[in-house]
């Protein structure tokens, strides 16, 4: 399907790293990655979910996956929905800085996964309604990435 092939690298596959804080859309999320990995036949064995409290905890985590050199790439799920105060920029910047730095820090693809969205409608539009499931964009990008990567550094 589309071209795109698991690169052997010698790793076990992939791991989601998911935020349990909004787990109403989180959930939808990361089963459109896994819907998402089956059509590319990425077996069920070869993707890991690990699951944090919540975005903040994304990032740490994800780089701690990535040291371990067991994954091709990470995928960082997540949901900050914005609220009253400005905690939703925190949140959000603070979970965007830490993915970026985990994959800067590790060597590995992290893919951002993360909604940053204004209220609970946009969301759930974004986890499988009306805008498509970004879950699954997810994936997609963790199937590609890998590969391009490899070719970067080996060219």
């Amino acid at each position: 399907m589309g071209g795109l092939a698991r690169l052997n690298l010698g790793k076990a596959g992939w791991v989601e790293v998911v935020a349990r804080f909004n787990e109403i859309i989180t959930k939808p999320l990361l089963e459109g990655a896994l819907d998402t990995f089956k059509k590319y036949s990425v077996k069920e064995e070869d993707v890991d979910v690990v699951w944090v409290p919540g975005c903040f905890e994304i990032g740490l985590v994800a780089e701690r996956l990535g040291k371990s050199r067991k994954y091709q790439a990470i995928l960082c799920i997540g949901a900050v929905i914005r609220g009253d105060t400005s905690h939703y920029d925190a949140v959000a910047n603070s979970a965007a800085s830490g993915v970026l730095s985990a994959g800067l820090n590790s060597g590995v693809p992290c893919i951002f996964g993360v909604l940053t969205c204004d209220n609970m409608e946009q969301a759930i539009n974004r986890a499988g309604g009306k805008s498509g499931n970004k879950g699954a964009e997810t994936a997609l990008t963790a199937v590609s990435l890998p590969h391009l990567v490899f070719l970067l550094v080996w060219q």
